[in-house]
This record gives structure tokens, sequence and C-alpha cells, in this order.
């Protein structure tokens, strides 16, 4: 096999996670399929710019993530800043009191997470702005490195953290207002003066 032929192979490996993800950033099905598309066209090409031996899905998905943000949000000069900063830390855990003694070998967020659908996680992923849902889906999905989404988004491994850290507390607050519809929560429970 050629090179290029090897690139190839290696590359459409990944196609089903940047699906998934592109499914994720677009809310859309023609225009996953499309971001995706887009990707392998850039990423064949610019085959001569990739160095082999490194990290071939991060360099896809940076492709992808650089993709979504030029084309998809191209209307927009400058991303809307928005501020997550009132969400208070920890919300969802202070509000839903003692788990279940079985599960505690899990992680307090596995703990979290198994008392909501799918759906509900899904649905509090797909609320996020942008700026936060996709750092977000690169390190809880996807499973990239602080230091790897920092290279894909081209930003401050700081910021990278910094809107991790602010898109989960926002996550927090929506599964919270899920859990209490469901009636996991007993509001009257609650310590006075720990609501919003």
């Amino acid at each position: 096999m050629t090179p290029q032929e090897d690139f190839t192979h290696d590359a459409m490996q990944y196609a089903p996670q940047l699906f998934s993800t592109a499914m994720r950033m677009t809310r859309n099905r023609n225009n996953a399929e499309d971001l995706v598309q887009e990707t392998f066209i850039k990423a064949w090409r610019s085959f001569a710019t990739y160095q082999q031996g490194t990290n071939l899905r991060a360099w896809l998905f940076r492709i992808m993530t650089n993709t979504y943000i030029n084309k998809y949000n191209a209307q927009q000069r400058k991303p809307t800043e928005t501020e997550l900063d009132d969400v208070e830390e920890l919300f969802l855990y202070k509000r839903l009191g003692a788990v279940d003694q079985s599960q505690l070998s899990q992680s307090a967020e596995d703990q979290m997470l198994s008392m909501f659908t799918d759906d509900e996680v899904k649905n509090a992923l797909e609320e996020l702005p942008d700026q936060f849902r996709i750092p977000v889906l690169m390190s809880d999905v996807e499973g990239f490195s602080y230091k790897e989404i920092a290279e894909i988004l081209e930003i401050p491994l700081g910021t990278v953290m910094s809107r991790l850290h602010r898109g989960r507390k926002s996550m927090q607050k929506m599964l919270y207002e899920y859990a209490k519809k469901r009636g996991l929560i007993n509001e009257a429970l609650l310590p006075q003066g720990d609501d919003e």
C-alpha cells in the first residue's frame, strides 16, 4: 500500500467517532454527514502536512472542529460569550443528597449520571452553547486530554479547563431541573438558603 492508502485506511477507522461528535455539534444528520465528509476531504488534501506517528485521531478532530467553527458559525464574527458564572459550584451534587450505598464503587459523576436517562444527559449537553459544548464533548464523550483539546481548538489550556468547568456546572443545573421534574428531589428537604 502507498502512504496515502495507509493514511486513508487508518483515518477511516475514526469515521464513526467523527460522525457521532458531528451529530452532537450540528444537531442535524445531514449537516453531520456533510461535516464528516468535508473533514475527510480536507484531511486527504492536507495529507502532506500530516506527520506520521502523531495522533491521527486528534488531527482529524481538529480539522472537523475548525471546519464546524468556520462553516457553521461563519455568520458570527465573534462568538457570543455566554456567562455561566452564576451557576453554583457542585450545584447538582448538593441538591440530590446521598447516593445509594451500593453505588459507592462508582465515581461521583457516574453515580449522578446513572440517575438520569440518556436523553436527559444528551439534552443537557446539547443545550450548552458551542464554546462549552464542544470542549465537554471532546473531553467527556471522546476522551481527549485537556492538552489535546487545547491543540484541537487552538485555545490555551487554561481556557479549556475554564470552559469544561463552566460547561459541566451548567449541565449540572439542567440535570437538577430534570431531577425535580421526575420527583427525584424533595425541595422541602433542601437546606435553607441553598436555593438559587
